[in-house]
C-alpha cells in the first residue's frame, strides 16, 4: 500500500521537494540500536551506514567514514583516521558528559552518526535522516490488509548535527538544516562562505574560517618578502573558497601580486599533474605556491614536482589540509622541504588516546564500522565475511591499537570533542532557563527543543575546550582564528620532520632563525617578480601588475624622488653620487695659476713694463725735438689709455665681487676710449691741417693742443656717461652663472662666479671704443697721401690696419665659443689678449721708434730752423721734392725739421 503524506508546514524549495519524495521510501526502515545485535542476519545491513546510541536528547552527527568511491558508487575505501577516530571522538565526548554531574545532570545525550562518504550529494541524501521527525505524516488514507491502521517506526528528533567535514557537505547540508531550525556546529569546514549568517545562520564552528587563515598565510608571505606567488586549489568549496580569500586579501592589502590561480579538477585526468607543473613554471619567478587543496591533490602535485626535476624551486605554503600531515610527503620529503604549513592551534587528548588504544572488537560494537577499521589497521581478515580481499592473515581479535599498529590523535579529534560540548554546555544554558530546578528534562523541553532558541545559547558559549584553549563563538558562528605554524625541515641526520616556526592569533609570530631551506643553501629564498631596484633607480611598473617593474636609472640632472619616480635638481645643484638627493654645483672662476690667466698676465706685464718705461722716457726727455713733435699731451693721453689697456687683464682675471665688477664696466671700454679718442683726435687734426691748406695759407681752427685735449676727454666723456647711466640702470653685482658649464654629466657640472655683464652689454661697452677705433682707420686711410716723412700719419694708419685685423679676428673667436664649456676660459683670456695687442701695436708702432732714437740715436733728435705755416704746407705737398730733399740729408733730418717747425710755430698749430 502507499502511504499519504500531510502537507509540510516548512517553506521547501521544489529541488528539495524532490529529494524528499526520492528517499521517502527509506523513512520506513525501522531503526534499532547497534547494541542490540540482530539475530536475523538479513537485518544487519540496515545498520551499515549510520550508529545509533540511545538517549533523552540526539545529537546528529556526520563523518567521513570512507573516501568518495569511484564512479558509480558513493562511498570508497575506509578512513582510519579522518573517518573512525573522529566518530570515536565524538561517542567519547558523549560518554563523558554522560558521566559528568555538572554538565546535563540526568539527562542522557544520544547519537545518530551518519557516513557522508566524502561526496557532498551523498551526504545531503544521508543527512535527510535528521529531519524525518519533524515533517508530520498522514495515515488516515492508508490501511493494512487486515484493515488496521500502518503502523510507523518513530523517527529520533535530533535536536543538533555534530559536522560535516569538507566544506562542501557542511554547505549542502546546512542548506537543509536551516529549513527545519536545526542548529549545526562544524569540526573542520573552513570556508569563508559558511560565515555568511545569511544564508548559513543555523552553522557555527569551532575551527576558524579560512578567512583568517587566508590572512595568516598572507601575513606569513609578506614576512617572507615574496610579492609573486602563485595560488592552486583543489575544486570544491574548501579549496575554492579559500583560495578567493586570499586574493580578496592581496588586492585589498595590496603589495602581493598573483602569478598564476590554478585549479585542480575534483577528477583529475591522467597527466593532469604534470600540466599543472609546467604552468607554474610558466611564472618561475613566482616561486612561491599557496595551497588550498586536499591531501591527495597535495601528495600527487609533489609527485609530479619530482617527476618534473623541481626539488628546491618551488615554496610551498600550506593550508590545514596539510598541516603537519605525514601522508602527504612520504617519500616526497626533498621536494616537500622547507615546505611551510599553517594548522589551528590544537593539543592532543590525553583521555582520547588511552580511551582509543583500548578499543577492541569486544567493547566497541557500537561502532558499525570499527570491524572494517580493524582489518585495514592491522592488515588481516575477519573470517570468511572480512571486507579485504586476497590471502591475508586472519585477524584473531587479541590486537591492540598502538601495540601491533602505529597510532597517532587525528588532528580535529580535539575539535570533534570541542562541537560536541559546545552544543552540551548550549543545551545546559537552555535546560538551565526553561527547567530550572526540574530533574531531567522538563515538558518544555522534552515535546519540543526550539533550534533557534539552542542556536542563541550555542552562540553564547564560554569555555575552556578539550586542549584548554576558550571555545567561543562570534556574531557569525566563527571560532577566532588561533594557528600554529609549521615548516617541513630535514636535519642534518637525514631525517624530516615538522617544526613549529611561529604561531597566528590575529597577528604572525614567526621565528625567522628557526627556518630552515634546501640543505646546504644558506641564501633565503625569493619569490618576487622583479628584484628591488638599485640606489638611483625608479621603479618603472609593468601595467596591470604592480609587482613587476623595470629598473630605469635617473639620468642627467634628475635624482630618485620616491620609489617610482624621478625629479630634476634644483638649478643650483646636481645629483649627489648615489642619485638620492641633490648637492650644490661647485662654483669655479678663473683662477691666477691657470693656463688661462698665465698667458694673458705675462703679456698684460710685459705690456705695463713697456709702457712706463716709454713713459718714463718721455717725461725725462719731455723738452726734446721728437718728444714735442709727438704732442706731448696727447702721447700722454694715448700711453695712459694703453696702460689702462694692459691693467684691465688684472681686473678681469681677479676674483669677482661688487668693487671689481664695478672696476671691470668702468675701465673695460675706457683704456680703448683714451687710446682711440687721442688716435682720432690726432688723424683728425692732420686730415683739417692739409686739407685746409690746400684751399688757404689759413690755419684751421681747434689744432693747437689745448683744444686737442678738450677733443679728446670730450670724445672720453661720452664713455663714462654710459657707464654712469650703466650704473644707474644696473648696479653692478656677482652672479654664479650654471648653465655656462652645465654639462651632460652632472659630475663635471660647475657654476661660474662671474660679474653680472652679459655678452650686449660688454658689446655696449667695447661698442663706443670700436667705433672710435673704424672712425680713427677712416681718417688714416684718408690721410694715407701724406708724406711718409710728415709727423704720425702712416704709422696711425698702420696701427689702425693692425688693431682692425685684431679685433675681428676677436669677435668670432669670442661668440663662437659661447656654447664651450670653456667659455669663460676662452672669452676671457681673448678679451685681455686682444685688448693687450692693441695695446701693444699702438705702443710698438707708435712709441718704440721715437725711444729708439731717443736713446739710440740722440744726435737726431736736435732743433731746426723754423720756417712758416705756408712753408711747411707747401712743402709737405711737394711730395716728390721733399723725398728727394730727404734722399740728400742725413735721415729723418726733414722729419724732424718739419715736426719741429709745426711744433714751434705757436701761431699756426700750436
Amino acid at each position: 500500500m502507499e502511504p499519504r503524506w500531510r502537507p509540510v508546514s516548512y517553506p521547501l524549495s521544489p529541488s528539495f521537494i524532490f529529494l524528499l519524495v526520492a528517499t521517502s521510501y527509506t523513512w520506513l526502515i525501522p531503526v534499532a540500536s547497534p547494541q542490540r545485535i540482530p539475530t536475523d542476519p538479513q537485518a544487519a545491513p540496515e545498520y551499515a551506514h549510520s550508529i545509533r546510541l540511545d538517549g533523552d536528547i540526539i545529537l546528529g552527527g556526520l563523518f567521513p567514514v570512507h573516501a568518495r568511491g569511484d564512479r558509480g558508487t558513493p562511498c570508497g575505501e575506509l578512513k582510519k583516521e579522518k573517518g573512525i577516530h573522529r566518530l570515536e571522538a565524538m561517542m567519547f565526548a558523549i560518554d563523558l558528559i554522560n558521566k559528568d554531574p555538572e554538565l546535563l545532570p540526568n539527562i542522557t545525550l544520544g547519537a545518530r552518526i551518519l557516513d557522508t562518504c566524502s561526496r557532498d550529494t551523498y551526504a545531503l541524501e544521508q543527512s535527510l535522516t535528521f529531519v524525518q521527525a519533524l515533517i508530520e505524516r498522514d495515515g488516515s488514507d492508508v490501511r493494512c490488509a487486515n484493515g488496521d491502521p500502518p503502523i510507523f517506526t518513530k523517527p529520533d528528533k535530533i535536536v543538533g548535527v555534530i559536522g560535516a567535514a569538507a566544506s562542501s557537505v557542511s554547505i549542502m547540508v546546512a542548506n537543509i538544516l536551516r529549513l527545519f531550525k536545526i542548529p549545526q556546529i562544524s569540526y573542520a569546514s573552513t570556508a569563508p562562505e559558511l560565515s555568511d549568517n545569511t544564508r548559513y545562520d543555523f552553522f557555527s564552528r569551532v575551527v576558524p574560517p579560512d578567512s583568517y587563515q587566508a590572512q595568516a598565510m598572507m601575513d606569513i608571505v609578506t614576512a617572507m618578502e615574496w610579492n609573486y606567488v602563485s595560488t592552486l586549489a583543489s575544486e570544491g568549496n574548501y579549496g575554492e573558497s579559500g583560495v578567493e580569500a586570499f586574493i580578496q586579501i592581496s588586492r585589498e592589502t595590496g603589495g602581493v601580486c598573483i602569478a598564476q590561480s590554478l585549479k585542480i579538477p575534483r577528477e583529475p585526468r591522467p597527466g593532469e599533474f604534470d600540466k599543472i607543473i609546467r604552468r607554474l613554471l610558466e611564472t618561475s619567478n613566482a616561486r612561491a605556491i599557496i595551497m588550498f587543496a586536499n591531501e591527495d591533490d597535495i601528495r600527487r602535485v609533489l609527485d609530479a614536482a619530482k617527476r618534473n626535476n623541481q626539488t628546491g624551486h618551488f615554496l610551498w605554503v600550506g593550508s590545514d589540509s596539510w598541516g603537519s600531515k605525514i601522508s602527504p610527503v612520504i617519500g616526497q620529503e626533498r621536494v616537500a622541504e622547507g615546505a611551510i604549513t599553517i594548522l589551528p592551534k590544537r593539543a592532543s587528548v590525553d583521555a582520547f588516546d588511552r580511551y582509543f588504544r583500548s578499543r577492541s572488537l569486544s567493547n566497541n560494537r557500537r561502532n558499525v564500522w570499527f570491524a572494517e577499521f580493524w582489518e585495514e589497521n592491522f592488515n588481516c581478515k575477519l573470517g570468511m565475511h572480512g571486507k579485504r580481499p586476497g590471502s591475508l592473515k586472519k585477524c584473531t581479535g587479541l590486537e591492540k591499537v598502538g601495540r601491533d599498529s602505529s597510532y597517532e590523535q587525528e588532528g580535529k579529534v580535539q575539535f570533534v570533542m570541542d562541537a560536541v560540548y559546545a552544543m552540551a554546555h548550549a543545551l545546559h544554558r537552555m535546560h538551565r532557563e526553561l527547567c530550572y530546578g526540574y530533574p531531567g528534562l522538563c515538558p518544555r523541553m522534552a515535546n519540543n527543543i526550539d533550534g533557534k532558541e539552542l542556536l542563541n545559547h550555542i552562540r553564547a558559549v564560554n569555555f575552556n575546550g578539550s586542549a584548554g584553549t576558550p571555545v567561543v563563538f562570534n556574531e557569525n558562528g566563527d571560532a577566532p582564528g588561533r594557528y600554529d605554524i609549521f615548516q617541513y625541515q630535514i636535519t642534518n641526520r637525514s631525517t624530516a620532520e615538522y617544526r613549529v616556526i611561529g604561531s597566528w592569533t590575529n597577528k604572525l609570530h614567526l621565528k625567522v632563525e628557526a627556518m630552515r631551506w634546501r640543505m646546504g643553501d644558506p641564501t633565503f629564498p625569493a619569490s618576487v617578480c622583479s628584484l628591488p631596484c638599485r640606489t638611483g633607480e625608479r621603479k618603472k611598473v609593468v601595467k596591470g601588475v604592480p609587482c613587476c617593474w623595470h629598473c630605469e636609472r635617473c639620468e642627467g640632472y634628475h635624482f630618485q624622488a620616491s620609489e617610482f619616480t624621478c625629479e630634476l635638481c634644483p638649478y643650483e645643484k646636481r645629483p649627489d653620487a648615489n642619485r638620492t638627493g641633490c648637492t650644490p654645483i661647485p662654483i669655479i672662476k678663473l683662477e691666477w695659476h691657470s693656463p688661462w690667466a698665465i698667458v694673458p698676465v705675462f703679456i698684460a706685464m710685459l705690456g705695463i713694463i713697456a709702457t712706463s718705461f716709454v713713459i718714463v722716457t718721455f717725461v725725462r726727455y719731455n723738452d726734446t725735438p721728437i718728444v714735442r713733435a709727438s704732442g706731448r699731451e696727447m702721447s700722454y693721453v694715448l700711453l695712459t689709455g694703453i696702460f689702462l689697456c694692459y691693467a684691465i687683464t688684472f681686473l678681469m682675471i681677479a676674483t669677482p665681487d661688487v668693487g671689481v665688477c664695478s672696476l671691470r664696466r668702468i675701465f673695460l671700454g675706457l683704456g680703448m676710449c683714451f687710446s682711440y679718442a687721442a688716435l682720432l683726435t690726432k688723424t683728425n687734426r692732420i686730415h683739417r691741417i692739409f686739407e685746409q691748406g690746400k684751399k688757404s695759407v689759413t690755419a684751421p681752427r681747434f689744432i693747437s693742443p689745448a683744444s686737442q685735449l678738450v677733443i679728446t676727454f670730450s670724445l672720453i666723456s661720452v664713455q663714462l656717461l654710459g657707464v654712469f647711466v650703466w650704473f644707474a640702470v644696473d648696479p653692478p653685482h656677482t652672479v654664479v652663472d650654471y648653465g655656462e658649464q652645465r654639462t651632460q654629466d652632472p659630475t663635471a657640472a660647475r657654476g661660474v662666479l662671474k660679474c653680472d655683464i652679459s655678452d650686449l652689454s660688454l658689446i655696449c661697452s667695447l661698442g663706443y671704443s670700436i667705433l672710435l677705433m673704424v672712425t680713427c682707420t677712416v681718417y688714416a686711410i684718408k690721410t694715407r697721401g701724406v708724406p711718409e716723412t710728415f709727423n704720425e700719419a702712416k704709422p696711425i694708419g698702420f696701427t689702425m690696419y693692425t688693431t682692425c685685423i685684431i679685433w675681428l679676428a676677436f669677435i668670432p673667436i669670442f661668440f663662437g665659443t659661447s656654447q664651450s664649456a670653456e667659455r669663460m676660459y676662452i672669452q676671457t683670456t681673448t678679451l685681455t689678449i686682444s685688448l693687450s695687442l692693441s695695446a701693444s701695436v699702438s705702443l710698438g708702432m707708435l712709441y718704440m721708434p721715437k725711444v729708439y732714437i731717443i736713446l739710440f740715436h740722440p744726435e737726431q733728435n736736435v732743433p731746426k730752423r723754423k720756417r712758416s705755416f705756408k712753408a711747411i704746407v707747401t712743402a709737405a705737398t711737394m711730395s716728390g721734392k721733399l723725398t728727394q730733399k730727404g734722399g740728400d740729408r742725413p735721415n729723418g733730418e726733414v722729419k724732424t725739421e718739419l715736426c719741429e717747425s709745426m711744433e714751434t710755430n705757436s701761431d699756426f698749430i700750436n
